[in-house]
């Protein structure tokens, strides 16, 4: 069944600024979230969710009450929610396979919304911005699409993304908001940053720098963070890479350069650093192919348990 707004099937043989003149209210909506300062969102009751991973709970959930992601450029956040059951997923895309991603975290929500015969499937779609290379916009339409050929409706309910997520300074764009969170509780989204972004931040974005396809790193029945088994081999080029200066890293390996956080650099480094430091992860971080899991302690912090107590 078709992508919805108020009611009415979305036409995607148009481009999406009719779609936004047709449905005003989306652009309200955008308006309303963009004029939001960004929360700083602390790790207590924090599920955080890096480039190509997902997480998937219930207003039930009695260890993670907040999903959220960030450093988002050409990249959307993409949060699905059942109003009936509650369960929301969020995800943070980034054009790789999209329609596989899509039926990926609509099979998660589903998973969980089957009892729940009332309420309905809606959408929220932000990040993005007026891009030299236009892969924000590509990645817009890619989401519509992949939406719009499920087999449920979906509401489409916050678009906040590309020409609707843009500013623009000295004539270079930028995006507006870099970061969202969900409250699980409450349905409330909201513009976020994050000073903790782990438990094992390294070890997760070398995943995504290796090629890794979308991946969901939380199990709600158990309230537990699993992050792994992965494996790669030794990283082309990783010295080379990591003799670069700051310029060339920012030039070489972002989709858009000149609009990047200030700490990309620095965080590629590291993940470059640690892909020198385990280039066989089944020999140094899984040798017994099992995950890293983690639970929320009594502070509501990540906590890694031995796999041998679960």
């Amino acid at each position: 069944m078709p992508l919805l707004v108020n009611g009415a099937r979305v036409d995607l043989s148009r481009p999406t600024g009719d779609m936004v003149r047709t449905h005003p209210q989306l652009e309200e909506k955008a308006k309303l979230l963009r004029s939001q300062p960004a929360q700083i969102v602390e790790p207590k009751g924090l599920l955080y969710v890096q480039q190509r991973e997902f997480a998937v709970t219930t207003p039930k959930d009695g260890s993670v009450s907040i999903l959220g992601s960030d450093d988002a450029t050409t990249c959307h956040i993409v949060v699905l929610r059942h109003t009936g059951s509650g369960a929301t997923c969020l995800t943070h895309c980034d054009g790789s396979d999209t329609e596989a991603e899509v039926s990926l975290i609509m099979s998660s929500v589903r998973s969980f919304s089957n009892s729940s015969a009332c309420g309905r499937l809606e959408v929220h779609l932000v990040g993005g911005f007026n891009d030299d290379r236009q892969l924000s916009q590509k990645l817009t339409n890619q989401l519509l699409r992949a939406f719009d050929l499920q087999p449920e409706d979906v509401h489409l309910v916050t678009f906040c993304v590309t020409e609707l997520n843009d500013r623009e300074e000295q004539d270079i764009h930028f995006p507006i908001i870099y970061g969202i969170a969900v409250n699980v509780k409450t349905a409330e989204i909201f513009p976020a940053t994050f000073p903790e972004k782990g438990p094992d931040e390294d070890l997760r974005s070398a995943h995504v720098l290796t090629g890794a396809p979308l991946t969901n790193i939380y199990d709600a029945k158990t309230e537990q963070l699993r992050i792994g088994p992965y494996f790669w081999g030794p990283f082309p080029h990783v010295d080379f890479w990591l003799e670069q200066d700051d310029a060339q890293i920012l030039q070489n390996l972002s989709t858009s350069p000149l609009a990047e956080p200030p700490h990309f650099v620095s965080h590629i480094r590291s993940t470059l650093t640690f892909l020198k430091e385990h280039p066989f992860p089944s020999q140094s971080l899984f040798p017994d192919r099992k995950p890293r899991i983690y639970k929320k302690n009594e502070e509501g912090l990540w906590e890694q348990v031995c796999s041998d107590k679960i």
